[in-house]
């Protein structure tokens, strides 16, 4: 078990009260202080970083170190046994487009991959962007996009080395393997070219770290010289550039976590004005393909709160010409789609599982792909071509390595072109997966996929990790995790809770989860994790509850609501904060997310319902359980502080003698590690955290 070595000795962090009023109501936080308050200047250089808070991070870093010393060797061999099921020098298989086949390999040992391409019909190799050397000795390196132009003779490609997610745009000369000396900086990362391959369109970030306007950058020309394109003037709104299927328009999106807006440019005159779909109306979303001088839209207009597919013509897009190509049906979420010259395809999902849809435009004829497991994964990965019958799509569960597939939506036959290798060995008959249905307090069934080996013993006896998440509309899938397999087969029980708050039983599900409905999210878990221990499958001390980012603010709500069913608690990235991050409009997130959360500025009743179960708030004189929390320095979604905070109350107003830790990556953000082995130390370390905390430490 656990336990705090002798003479390891938690940091205690400085008291200095700040207090807020609002609503007439007066909060008094005593690690306000632990906000840096240049953080828009620190995301950029680190070194920037108040002394005092830094002294403060780097000691809980030390603290966690000595808590987990004991876990050292453990962690090695963890982190053996998950890179030996990596296979090192893996490779996608391309996927063609024009004269060419687009994909990425790996060298073995490199920690990021190569972009290449080969002739369309096979051939020669050539290596396009190698990460691994761009990346260089920098401590964290992230792609943010790789996107060949239209001709194929230039990559535009950007790439964040602090963590912070501002990207900085570059483009290759594919004929010389050269970079343009203009780089663009403070970008959100896209990049989305022309029709005619001489420019590109992108999105930068403002101060506040929202991308708020679309440049236009024309090949040859400065940097300073790019052409403002159309700005988002309200705060609460994201927006990115893409395009549609066909590639004759490009697409821009502006949306929260509730409505969108979606205008066009016709990718073959890049200095047209943007052209309306829809005027945005609040609670109505809606996303744009195109074909043939159609467009198909995905929407939840008109009270299709599944979605459904509708048609308007490109040249007169408004919502008075919407017809009804794919009606809405209750039950029914459309997830994705788009359209081929020929055929439209989406994504959706039915009590729970995702199947594939092809419908024919010419005559409307309708298939599905779907599969038999009891919970599964289903991507639906597209292609880079438009008149084609061919799409690939992936396939994956909880036993079975993931798959990908060539299939021709006419002819509806499947290649299956590659099968994940497991190098060191995987017999997915020596697992099972299972999907129970845990009753909630209001008589609502969530959903709890399962795995552990066929030689478990489901007596009650097993430690078992159990992963939730529950916002946004998210579904968290039931797909294959090789690394998971360590705790596996050392007994464990792995279940993912299906919980309010995403959409994995329909739109109605993430809205009773969300808003007025969040302590669903937590009620659902607490559920599971009741239901997992009244079947057998485990005990409440031997559950480790693990989630992350607005998965970890549901850890930070049952450690206050229900400490003594988990045995251990993981909360990765932590939104712990809620109430102080909702009332800080100057965060990147913050007025985006009030559709999700409430807005407590404007609203005294979502004040007191977030205050309500917000974790830092919340925090009491109660006997927790072991908690690891993990944060990144330069995040800019969930901000370092926030869990910083949790901690220091936690250590503070806590009653029992169990370890509460933190563990801030300097060197990263939100992501964490950037590479794909230096990955494995941080899932090494929650992995030695929940088997120490549930004597499985061997």
């Amino acid at each position: 078990m656990l336990k705090i070595p002798a003479g390891a000795v938690a940091p205690v962090a400085p008291e200095r009260p700040e207090s807020h009023t609002i609503h007439g109501i007066e909060r008094i936080d005593p690690y306000a202080w632990l906000r840096a308050g240049n953080w828009q200047e620190m995301f950029h250089d680190t070194a920037l970083l108040d002394p005092a808070i830094r002294d403060y991070l780097e000691a809980e870093n030390a603290y966690q170190e000595q808590v987990l010393q004991p876990t050292a060797a453990l962690r090695e061999r963890l982190i053996a046994e998950m890179r030996g099921r990596i296979k090192e020098d893996d490779s996608s298989v391309p996927a063609a487009d024009g004269p060419f086949a687009y994909g990425i390999s790996y060298q073995t040992g490199a920690e990021y991959p190569r972009f290449i391409r080969t002739p369309r019909d096979g051939g020669t190799e050539e290596i396009l962007l190698d990460v691994q050397h761009e990346a260089g000795a920098r401590s964290y390196f992230s792609l943010g996009t790789a996107t060949h132009a239209p001709d194929h003779a230039r990559l535009a490609w950007s790439y964040d080395d602090k963590g912070s997610e501002f990207y900085t745009i570059a483009v290759r000369d594919l004929a010389t393997g050269s970079d343009d000396v203009v780089r663009i900086g403070e970008t959100g990362g896209d990049a989305t070219w022309s029709a005619g391959s001489d420019g590109f369109f992108y999105t930068r970030m403002n101060a506040s770290h929202r991308p708020d306007k679309l440049y236009y950058h024309q090949l040859g020309s400065p940097a300073e010289a790019d052409r403002l394109v159309f700005e988002e003037t309200d705060a609460g709104f994201f927006m990115n550039a893409g395009e549609t299927q066909s590639r004759a328009f490009v697409t821009i999106d502006l949306h929260d976590h509730e409505t969108s807006e979606v205008w066009l440019i016709p990718a073959g005159d890049p200095q047209a004005a943007p052209r309306l779909v829809a005027p945005r109306e609040t609670g109505v979303e809606y996303s744009v393909d195109e074909a043939g001088g159609v467009l198909y839209i995905l929407t939840n207009a008109g009270g299709a709160k599944d979605f459904k597919i509708v048609t308007a013509p490109a040249d007169a897009p408004g919502r008075d010409g919407w017809t009804d190509l794919v009606p809405h049906e209750p039950g029914r979420l459309i997830l994705s789609n788009f359209v081929l010259k020929r055929h439209l395809v989406w994504l959706e999902r039915r009590d729970g599982l995702p199947r594939i849809v092809v419908h024919r435009l010419a005559d409307g004829v309708q298939h599905s792909v779907a599969f038999d497991e009891e919970a599964y994964a289903l991507g639906l990965s597209g292609t880079y071509e438009f008149d084609t019958t061919t799409i690939r799509f992936s396939y994956s569960s909880l036993t079975t390595p993931a798959q990908t597939f060539e299939y021709d939506v006419e002819s509806r036959q499947r290649r299956l072109l590659k099968t994940q290798e497991v190098p060191s060995g995987h017999n997915p008959a020596d697992y099972v997966t299972r999907r129970v249905m845990a009753p909630a307090a209001d008589g609502e069934l969530v959903p709890v996929s399962l795995l552990y080996r066929r030689d478990t013993p489901l007596d009650g006896s097993a430690p078992c990790l159990l992963y939730g998440y529950g916002a946004y509309g998210i579904t968290i899938p039931a797909s294959f995790n090789s690394n998971a397999l360590s705790l596996v087969d050392r007994g464990f029980v792995w279940a993912i809770a299906h919980i309010r708050g995403g959409k994995d039983k329909g739109f109605a599900w993430y809205e009773q989860g969300r808003r007025e409905f969040k302590e669903n999210t937590f009620t659902d878990f607490i559920a599971a994790a009741r239901h997992l221990v009244a079947e057998g499958y485990t005990a409440h001390d031997r559950i480790v509850a693990h989630g992350g980012s607005a998965g970890g603010m549901l850890m930070g709500a049952l450690a206050n609501i229900a400490p003594d069913a988990f045995g251990g608690i993981v909360a990765a990235v932590p939104f712990v904060d809620v109430l102080n991050t909702m009332l800080d409009d100057t965060l990147p997130l913050t007025p985006p997310e009030w559709p999700e959360w409430g807005n407590p500025i404007a609203s005294q009743a979502d004040y007191a319902r977030i205050a309500a179960y917000s974790p830092y708030d919340n925090v009491g004189a109660l006997d927790y359980p072991p908690i690891l929390a993990l944060a990144g320095l330069t995040d800019p979604r969930v901000t370092y502080w926030e869990p910083a905070k949790w901690v220091a109350r936690l250590r503070k107003l806590k009653t029992g003698e169990r370890p509460v830790l933190l563990k801030t990556n300097m060197d990263a953000g939100h992501a964490g590690a950037s590479g794909r082995f230096a990955r494995l130390e941080e899932t090494a370390l929650v992995y030695a955290f929940a088997l120490a905390v549930t004597g499985r430490e061997s």
